[in-house]
């Protein structure tokens, strides 16, 4: 493992998600109240890295949800929206040359991440309200995707999940 990744996944206590493999940490999930089933928000750290490869995987989400930059390499976002259409989104400190320090991603879009080319390592955070539950997360099929959004293949091939593979989370898992 790469030794600022290392540093980072022990320092800020950092676990893998299942069917995704990011590396994240829970920082914050409401207790006081609850809506649609679940807490009224959460927040979490992420952590993208060459070594070992970490990303996230095609998903979509039943609330939109909130991308946060904090450090590192730029990072991209991938998204399949909808109407068919599809965007690109980078995250990092560049703002004046097009870098996005936060993204809001709407639900029901499906998105996947990973650094840009050559980079190391990236740093991030996402929040939710309603939060995060293991119940409002969809993972996206390679098959299933490629159907609506061919022109996209080598972005699925490369960040789908593949047949036979979960595309849910754990039964009660929380971030």
């Amino acid at each position: 493992m790469d030794a600022t990744t290392q540093q980072l996944v022990d320092h800020l206590g950092m676990t893998q998600l299942p069917v995704e493999a990011t590396y994240f940490v829970s920082t914050y999930r409401s207790v006081a109240d609850t809506v649609a089933g679940g807490p009224v928000g959460t927040a979490m750290i992420g952590l993208y890295s060459n070594d070992p490869p970490s990303r996230s995987m095609f998903h979509r989400l039943e609330f939109d949800e909130v991308w946060h930059f904090y450090g590192g390499d730029p990072m991209r976002l991938v998204l399949l929206h909808p109407d068919g259409s599809s965007s690109d989104v980078i995250l990092g400190s560049e703002l004046l040359a097009g870098q996005q320090v936060q993204y809001v991603i709407p639900a029901g879009v499906w998105q996947a991440g990973e650094l840009v080319d050559g980079g190391s390592w990236a740093l991030f955070g996402c929040t939710m309200a309603p939060g995060f539950t293991g119940t409002c997360f969809e993972g996206g099929r390679i098959d299933d995707l490629l159907k609506t959004y061919p022109d996209r293949e080598a972005d699925i091939r490369k960040l789908g999940i593949p047949g036979g593979h979960d595309t849910s989370m754990p039964e009660g898992f929380a971030t």
